[in-house]
């Protein structure tokens, strides 16, 4: 059985005081109410925040992850204003995103760039990534939710060896539902996940793809994540705006723990 996992992006949010005491809530809860590690849960503060909630998660002593919002895929070099792998591996971090929808679409990152940072980050020894993929409202009206998913998944992964599925998650944010407060329906974000595994199978081997966690993340909620956590293919959420109030996230982080049960 794949341990559900469920992260909380913070984007462009917090101050110091208040990563500080967000990820303080959040490593709280998890010691005391996850201590048999039943959901995995990482936090994704913004860079400049990394180092003092890597200290705060060390300070309270919980499993939480400390995660990073992107990466550049060069190691070192001149490359201003970017980061890389080893860079945020330095300062405790453990998994990072690529491919993030405002990546995508906002700062206009294509898909050979997410694949070219994908693999920087499954190529560096004790890191993780998270891999976002998902359509906007247009494609998905189009009919063409499962083919976006596929040139995105193609795209990212190609070259990688079989092993290397043990560092990946994939994360499903279907565009149109992120920040929109509109949420996939559980049968939506199922049918999604299940066809993003029969991909990976095609890619890997099915043994690998049965092994890999894929959220859901768009506009998850403590009142509706655990009908979409129930799904057979969704493994946990990637949370945005909710993530930002510690007692919603780990009401999320519960749901996920519970459905794993059921």
């Amino acid at each position: 059985m794949r341990t559900p996992f469920v992260g909380g992006n913070w984007k462009m949010n917090t101050d110091t005081a208040s990563a500080r005491s967000l990820a303080q809530g959040v490593a709280q809860w998890a010691r005391a109410q996850n201590s048999a590690g039943a959901v995995e849960v990482a936090i994704f503060p913004p860079f400049v925040y990394l180092a003092e909630v890597s200290r705060t998660l060390r300070e309270v002593g919980s499993s939480v992850k400390l995660g990073a919002q992107d990466v550049y895929f060069e190691p070192a070099g001149a490359f201003t204003g970017e980061v890389s792998a080893p860079m945020l591996k330095d300062v405790g971090v453990q998994v990072v995103l690529t491919g993030h929808s405002e990546r995508r679409h906002v700062l206009g990152e294509s898909d050979e760039l997410v694949g070219l940072k994908t693999r920087a980050v499954l190529s560096t020894p004790g890191l993780c990534c998270i891999l976002c993929v998902g359509e906007k409202l247009e494609e998905r009206q189009a009919g063409q939710t499962n083919s976006v998913n596929e040139r995105q998944l193609v795209a990212a992964l190609t070259g990688l060896r079989p092993e290397q599925l043990s560092g990946l998650t994939v994360a499903y944010e279907p565009v149109w539902a992120i920040g929109t407060g509109k949420t996939a329906t559980p049968y939506d974000a199922q049918d999604a996940h299940a066809h993003i595994r029969r991909v990976l199978s095609v890619l890997f081997t099915p043994e690998a793809a049965a092994k890999v966690r894929i959220q859901y993340g768009g506009s998850v909620k403590a009142s509706n994540a655990l009908e979409l956590f129930a799904q057979p293919d969704v493994d946990g959420g990637l949370i945005g705006g909710a993530s930002l109030k510690s007692e919603e996230f780990c009401a999320i982080c519960a749901s996920a723990a519970a459905a794993r049960k059921k």
